[in-house]
């Protein structure tokens, strides 16, 4: 179905670059009266053919069009086919000519740039790969610990100590929840069926929901709210767009050191909202600005205390999801300090 939508909209591209060309000839001719210039106009033609449409059909279609226009409508005799001029058939020789040379290269350089698509597809997965089994082994090495010393020492850990220790699995485990539910998300968004239903979705719950989510992870971590008193209802799948703000002001409380002030503000700027998460902590260091939303972690990112984090893989699910409701997510550091990330969506149209 696919490759027949193609070929159908290559078809309608030859017929109209033949059009094109053969119309612009006709007012060349009629006012300029420069029948020279007639054949390089269709040789420009087969030329952007050859170019946007796939293989060498079209192009050597494009060239054969154009040389029956040409001897037909624009060589003497007039609006009669005559190919045994030779001019007529050097110019149907340099029409196929440009055809298959323009058609092989354009073959070759799509052919590297899908090579090179698919190089870093795969340096995307390896690295998405060891960031995941990096984040994944050391929590489920601490829950195996815990557990462990419990089953070997319950007789004789007092309560406190075994009520700590499963504490620290229980937030283990809850790490453990929320990455996955990152990596599912990645999966949805990122595959070519799957499309992001939006519903109109009022700004003042969906901040209400964000903040109920994190205050349960953070009780202790105060936020600061600044959204308009106007109504806005903007089309997004909430559950989705709730976990973009809750990964990112979750990534503040990972990796803002010295953090003392944490804000989730909303403005207008003509149809759109933008959302935008500020710290005054440590801010996001130059080297990590520019593959921040990659999806993994660079090896000298990586704790070496083998301490979790969730940089890598949670702002690479914020940048996907923003896209799919298309966004674009960005970051940079504040003149006052911290650091910033802001994106933008449009509106719902609503009557005054």
């Amino acid at each position: 179905m696919k490759r027949a939508a193609a070929y159908g909209k290559d078809g309608v591209r030859t017929l109209l670059m033949v059009a094109a060309a053969f119309g612009i000839s006709l007012l060349f001719q009629e006012y300029f009266d420069i029948d020279a210039l007639i054949p390089m106009i269709f040789v420009l033609g087969t030329f952007l053919v050859s170019l946007w449409t796939q293989g060498y059909l079209w192009g050597i279609l494009a060239s054969l069009l154009s040389v029956f226009a040409v001897n037909y409508a624009f060589t003497f005799p007039y609006y009669a086919f005559n190919f045994s001029l030779p001019e007529n058939l050097f110019s149907a020789v340099v029409m196929l000519t440009v055809a298959i040379v323009t058609g092989t290269l354009t073959a070759k350089i799509k052919e590297q740039e899908k090579v090179r698509a698919e190089v870093e597809r795969e340096k995307m997965r390896a690295n998405l790969l060891r960031a995941v089994s990096h984040d994944l082994r050391t929590p489920l090495t601490s829950i195996d610990g815990s557990v462990s010393v419990l089953m070997e020492n319950y007789d004789e850990l007092p309560r406190e100590r075994q009520l700590k220790m499963l504490e620290e699995v229980r937030k283990d485990s809850q790490w453990l929840i929320r990455m996955v539910e990152n990596l599912l998300s990645v999966t949805r968004i990122g595959g070519e069926r799957v499309r992001v239903i939006k519903t109109p979705t009022v700004l003042e719950e969906l901040i209400d929901a964000t903040l109920v989510k994190f205050r349960k992870r953070y009780p202790g971590q105060p936020v600061t709210v600044n959204i308009p008193g106007d109504f806005i209802s903007i089309p997004m799948d909430g559950i989705l767009m709730e976990q973009v703000l809750v990964n990112l002001l979750e990534n503040a409380v990972f990796h803002a050191r010295g953090m003392t002030w944490l804000s989730l503000a909303v403005h207008t700027e003509g149809d759109k909202a933008v959302f935008e998460i500020a710290d005054n902590g440590c801010g996001i260091p130059k080297e990590r600005i520019e593959n921040l939303f990659a999806g993994y972690l660079d090896p000298i990112d990586t704790p070496a205390d083998s301490q979790r984090s969730n940089m890598g893989i949670g702002l690479s699910v914020c940048a996907t999801i923003v896209r799919a409701h298309g966004g674009v997510l960005e970051a940079e550091n504040r003149k006052e300090g911290g650091a910033l990330f802001r994106f933008a969506l449009k509106m719902e149209e609503t009557e005054e």
